[in-house]
């Protein structure tokens, strides 16, 4: 595909020209990401995707290219967009900036909030940031979304316009009588991949905010904020720390203000992993900067811990407990001293 050069004016570009000029350069690059350079890796990333047997419907085709050409590294380290941006030298500086700013699509569950002008308002049930989100094949590709719906799209800023997103690859939509089913998947979709939810900086804060508080109950309930146990006594306890967790947030609430339908706080919420329940002593742990974690045979750790060839950096710590390790240092060597 050849590639004409974009308007070098003095004036800003408008938005309807950035949007048509992101639908050029998403050609070239989609052309480009299936071109026979690239094609064994392409090959390899829908293997991998959807398996050597099964074969992906349009709408799943078109998505695993995007995702391909936005995101997948080649051997070499890598994007093919990298490899793309390498191999068009010509390109002017905004096209290259639109381009870098495609590095990090935002993918998403969206509400449906409604329609401004040509764009689509949507608010993203992963991050809950809003997002003015445009399409380059025009206003007609939102006809078939459902009014107050869902849709599942990945999105890539339109630069240099500030707040304003293109709808990249596919979009896949849901009814609002789909409402559970989708909170579902959004919440599967940020446990899965954390950082999605890291855009929005207040999230990240109210997660600060929420671990702090929870260890400060984990603190007050136990006396301390590591406990050396056995597998069963390890599960009995932090079983007793959820119960006590759900009756104190329920005895804060009005009867009118709770929930409906909400499980007994006598039902077990908590089984150790399988590679936990054979271990000779199970450490539980709520770190101030790791949370709440689990090690295997810690009470060896600890024991260790207390030789002074291990704080002397002689010893060596198993890989999988060296989180322990950075919490037993930091709580042997005490606060920082303050400035």
């Amino acid at each position: 595909m050849t590639l004409r050069a974009m308007n070098q004016g003095g004036d800003e570009p408008s938005l309807a020209s950035l949007i048509e000029r992101s639908a050029e350069l998403k050609r070239a690059l989609v052309d480009f990401a299936i071109s026979p350079r690239m094609e064994r890796h392409l090959e390899r990333f829908m293997v991998e995707g959807a398996g050597p047997q099964e074969v992906l419907i349009e709408d799943e085709a078109i998505d695993a290219i995007d995702r391909f050409a936005l995101l997948y590294r080649l051997p070499n380290g890598k994007t093919v967009l990298d490899q793309f941006l390498a191999s068009w030298p010509d390109l002017s500086a905004a096209d290259r900036e639109m381009l870098r700013a495609w590095r990090d699509p935002v993918d998403g569950i969206f509400e449906i909030r409604g329609r401004d002008g040509d764009s689509l308002i949507l608010l993203n049930l992963v991050d809950d940031l809003e997002y003015r989100t445009y399409s380059n094949m025009g206003p007609t590709a939102f006809r078939p979304l459902p009014k107050h719906g869902f849709v599942y799209a990945r999105l890539v800023p339109i630069g240099p316009a500030p707040g304003a997103w293109l709808v990249s690859g596919s979009m896949r939509a849901y009814h609002k009588s789909d409402a559970a089913q989708v909170a579902q998947a959004a919440l599967e979709l940020a446990t899965r991949l954390p950082e999605l939810v890291h855009r929005n900086p207040e999230k990240v804060e109210q997660a600060w905010q929420q671990m702090r508080a929870d260890r400060a109950a984990f603190v007050e309930f136990f006396g301390c904020d590591e406990l050396v146990l056995s597998p069963a006594e390890a599960e009995e306890r932090i079983k007793a720390f959820s119960r006590h967790r759900q009756e104190t947030a329920l005895a804060a609430r009005s009867a009118r203000r709770r929930p409906p339908n909400i499980p007994g706080v006598d039902v077990p919420a908590f089984e150790l992993p399988p590679e936990l329940a054979d271990a000779e002593t199970v450490g539980v742990i709520y770190d101030e900067i790791d949370g709440l974690n689990f090690y295997n045979e810690y009470g060896m750790l600890r024991d260790l811990f207390a030789d002074p060839a291990l704080a002397d950096g002689r010893c060596r710590v198993p890989e999988d407990l060296a989180p322990a390790a950075l919490h037993l240092d930091r709580a042997r060597r005490g606060p920082a001293p303050s400035a």
